[in-house]
């Protein structure tokens, strides 16, 4: 279910009897890319990998790319969920019987309302909850200046020397911090900040976002390191919040915030690191 969201794939992981298992599942969820991180993973494969092919074979390599990375993502869970089992959830696995309950007749009003109101709903107001408050932070960021640069290329100029290390530079890295009230935002954030525009910015043109992109120094390492790190970096806002909610511990929600982000930080450097040794 993470795939399509990762809060209601934390959701999800009520049917699971075993607390510890529930953890482990809560905790690795963000490993899995959802739905907001498919279009930027997509594109940057096709815009910086792809671009060394033509035509049909242009498609096959991108596709190809982003496979690769959703299944280190996969790789990663069973990984971490094999490291947090051998140290903080301890513990004897339990069995799993799934017994088919009788069949039944669907009530199409019930699975309208329990889908509306305890799923979707559920989901969205939380995402309200956070992204109206930060979308005023982001607005005044970009348009408040001092001695001719606003906030927002303050805090960039102050990353860009652990995201350059990255792969990556600072306007991407604070694009990926702003973003947390939803993936989906990462991008127009970017764009924004390289035109210097005073709102974020939604171009659904590739080529352009291409040209733009490229104008400001994205290469072949930059477009694998953003891959990584779309893929692996902390959930957005509402995951997290749907995750204290479901385990009633900050502990467990700092887990799944910092687990996923030391990751990418740390593919990234070794990616960024060995790239520039053979290059």
């Amino acid at each position: 279910m993470g795939f399509g969201c990762n809060a209601a794939g934390v959701i999800g992981t009520r049917i699971i009897d075993s607390k510890r298992e529930r953890i482990l599942s809560i905790v690795t969820n963000a490993f899995v890319p959802c739905n907001g991180r498919f279009p930027f993973l997509i594109m940057t494969a096709t815009i910086f990998i792809g671009c060394y092919f033509t035509g049909f074979l242009s498609s096959i390599v991108s596709t190809l790319a982003v496979v690769l990375v959703i299944l280190l993502g996969i790789m990663l869970t069973l990984a971490i969920s094999k490291l947090l089992s051998n140290t903080l959830l301890k513990g004897v696995p339990s069995s799993f019987i799934l017994e088919l309950p009788p069949y039944r007749k669907p009530q199409i009003g019930k699975i309208l309302v329990r889908s509306l109101l305890d799923r979707t709903l559920f989901v969205l107001a939380r995402a309200v909850s956070v992204a109206a408050p930060i979308g005023i932070v982001i607005w005044l960021f970009a348009n408040i200046s001092f001695g001719g640069l606003s906030i927002l290329s303050y805090i960039a100029n102050f990353l860009d020397p652990f995201a350059r290390l990255m792969g990556l530079d600072g306007y991407i890295l604070t694009a990926f911090i702003l973003g947390i009230p939803a993936n989906e935002i990462v991008l127009p954030i970017i764009l924004m900040c390289y035109m210097s525009a005073s709102s974020l910015i939604d171009l659904n043109d590739t080529m352009a976002i291409s040209e733009i992109l490229t104008a400001n120094g994205w290469t072949f390492i930059t477009g694998l390191n953003v891959m990584l790190f779309t893929l692996l970096h902390f959930p957005c806002s509402t995951t997290l919040i749907t995750i204290y909610k479901e385990t009633k511990s900050a502990k467990w929600t700092l887990v799944s915030f910092l687990l996923p982000t030391l990751c990418g930080i740390i593919i990234c450097l070794i990616t960024n690191g060995i790239w520039n040794l053979v290059v």
